[in-house]
């Protein structure tokens, strides 16, 4: 799971939204993009996921982090370039940079601009010699750094959270490829990945006892209602985490729990008793697996943190350097 943070569209924007889930819909399962799970109510949903004891992974990466922090600042070195890829609060930042010796600037990319301008600010007041700019972008596309810090002789991306398990393995591999290119042959990547374990055990992190990642997931349906207009039911429908083995996942679904027709953007969407729909997918990786994936994408593991348990792990990247 991963946070996708996004705003209220404007009505220029609004078709594309209602165009893009209305496609997602037509999809066989029928999909919608995570991006929906995080309106304010959302937001505070997920923040209370990371709490709950069945949720291991945001804790277990800051146990890495604070145990191995010092490491990772010795192999990234002195006067980098720290460029975060979905910033959000930068809470795992902050335990990197406290450790960084005389690093040039930080540079947190996120694509919403209010939370990412409050968290630069808030940043600044706890590290005033430090040259932070904020860059509000879809890291995900091509973006521009400041040309300062393309010429950084060290260029560090910094992607915590296991976010990369959202991507299927094209995408993955397209993602990785461009933070190779964004460090150059003298950077490295910092990247957090979420191991394979029982099922059982990812199946409890993504439906909790509590039923807050349920709440979280019909959330999604009840952010379309109100800004696209669109009529789910949302006592219509039940959260369901499934692992997948063949592809090396574990998924979100809401199952409808009657036949039922759904009103968008002036066309009707039917959904059948039964009939899944696919909120998030979040890939899980053992060490030899995400080796093969990176290197596909011309970067080399250098090093791997992990935890007790090996539940997660924070790997350092390098680019392939050619003969």
């Amino acid at each position: 799971m991963a946070k996708h943070p996004s705003t209220a569209p404007a009505k220029s924007a609004q078709d594309t939204l209602t165009n893009d889930v209305l496609d997602g819909l037509k999809k066989e399962p029928k999909e919608l993009s995570p991006v929906w799970f995080y309106d304010e109510l959302g937001s505070f949903l997920f923040d209370n996921i990371c709490e709950l004891p069945e949720y291991y992974i945001t804790r277990t990466e800051l146990q890495i982090m604070h145990g191995h922090a010092n490491e990772m600042a010795q192999y990234i070195g002195p006067d980098a370039a720290l460029i975060e890829f979905g910033s959000g609060t930068s809470l795992k930042t902050r335990l990197l940079l406290d450790r960084l010796e005389s690093p040039l600037a930080y540079v947190p990319v996120d694509i919403s601009r209010e939370h990412l301008f409050a968290a630069a600010g808030a940043l600044a007041k706890d590290y005033p010699h430090l040259h932070i700019v904020p860059v509000c972008a879809d890291f995900t596309q091509n973006f521009e750094l400041p040309n300062f810090i393309r010429a950084a002789e060290r260029r560090i991306v910094y992607f915590p959270g296991s976010t990369l398990g959202n991507f299927d393995r094209a995408q993955a591999r397209a993602l990785l490829a461009r933070m190779r290119d964004l460090v150059g042959k003298n950077g490295a990547v910092l990247i957090g990945i979420d191991l394979r374990k029982d099922p059982r055990v990812l199946e409890r992190a993504y439906d909790d006892a509590a039923g807050v990642t349920a709440e979280f997931n019909i959330n999604a349906l009840r952010h379309v209602n109100r800004e696209l207009g669109a009529d789910f039911d949302l006592d219509a429908f039940d959260h369901l985490a499934v692992w997948v083995e063949n592809e090396s996942r574990i998924e979100m679904h809401l199952v409808s729990r009657k036949d039922q027709t759904v009103h968008l953007g002036g066309e009707k969407v039917r959904i059948g008793r039964g009939e899944h729909l696919r909120t998030e997918y979040c890939h899980k990786y053992t060490l030899e697996s995400f080796n093969e994936l990176a290197a596909t994408a011309g970067l080399a593991v250098k090093r791997v943190w992990m935890d007790p348990n090996k539940q997660f792990s924070v790997q350092l990247l390098e680019p392939v350097r050619l003969q």
